[in-house]
């Protein structure tokens, strides 16, 4: 299949997946939500730690929730990740969509890159939505100098995240306790996005006196992931869902 038709392919896929979760809403009614419970609990428990605000207190009280903020946004995304992943290929497992298109000969990596776009676009949406959550529940402060920092980082691991969870999602798709192997699966290989994010948006946010500069390596090594399972998975997408 040329460049052109692979393309074409990929959007139409994309189409087909967001069109099914917005007929559904199932990450609107439901991992939105849970991503959220997620985030207040995080608060919860680090207010033994004195970390949530309290009336009269003074400003040191938020040191803490502020401080890990960005690792707990990014522990919920990966969260919320896995339920977005089992449920995409749930679908596809359960009326036999994905067979269907490898019997009709769909190339494989253009069905590898439509339901990483499908499932990037519902990822960035949630990865923003989370930020504003710790922005409003935790008191974080962003700097406008950091907004591009902030921004690639939010395109590089959400390009990470979508291609390595539509890897992993189509390797355990086939396989029995697939709910269970999942997670077993990704959050391993997912800890340079983890760690790297993080890492960037600590510096964005000048948390621990940190610098913007000091954030683009954090960049370069999730992009490096990012290109990597992204190219990993358009060659191994195929093999991987014959079997």
């Amino acid at each position: 299949m040329s460049l052109g038709g692979t393309v074409r392919t990929a959007r139409l896929i994309a189409g087909k997946d967001l069109l099914v979760e917005w007929r559904s809403r199932v990450a609107l009614n439901q991992v939105l939500p849970f991503a959220a419970i997620v985030m207040v609990i995080f608060a919860f428990a680090l207010d033994r730690y004195g970390a949530l605000p309290t009336p009269g207190g003074d400003r040191a009280d938020d040191t803490l929730l502020q401080q890990v903020a960005p690792g707990l946004v990014w522990l919920a995304t990966l969260f919320s990740l896995l339920l977005l992943v089992q449920r995409t290929f749930a679908v596809e497992s359960e009326d036999g969509a994905l067979d269907a298109l490898r019997a009709a000969g769909v190339d494989a990596g253009a069905v590898f890159w439509g339901k990483t776009l499908a499932l990037g676009a519902q990822l960035a949406v949630l990865e923003a939505l989370l930020l504003g959550t710790a922005i409003v529940l935790y008191g974080v402060e962003v700097r406008w100098s950091g907004a591009v920092l902030i921004v690639t980082t939010w395109l590089a691991a959400t390009v990470g995240l979508a291609s390595v969870g539509t890897l992993y999602g189509g390797l355990a798709a086939g396989a029995r306790g697939r709910e269970t192997l999942l997670p077993l699966l990704l959050l391993p290989v997912v800890a340079p996005v983890l760690i790297g994010a993080t890492r960037a948006v600590e510096a964005a946010l000048g948390i621990g006196g940190a610098a913007i500069a000091d954030g683009w390596p954090w960049v370069g090594v999730v992009s490096v992931f990012a290109v990597a399972f992204g190219a990993g998975g358009t060659l191994a997408f195929g093999p991987l869902i014959d079997e």
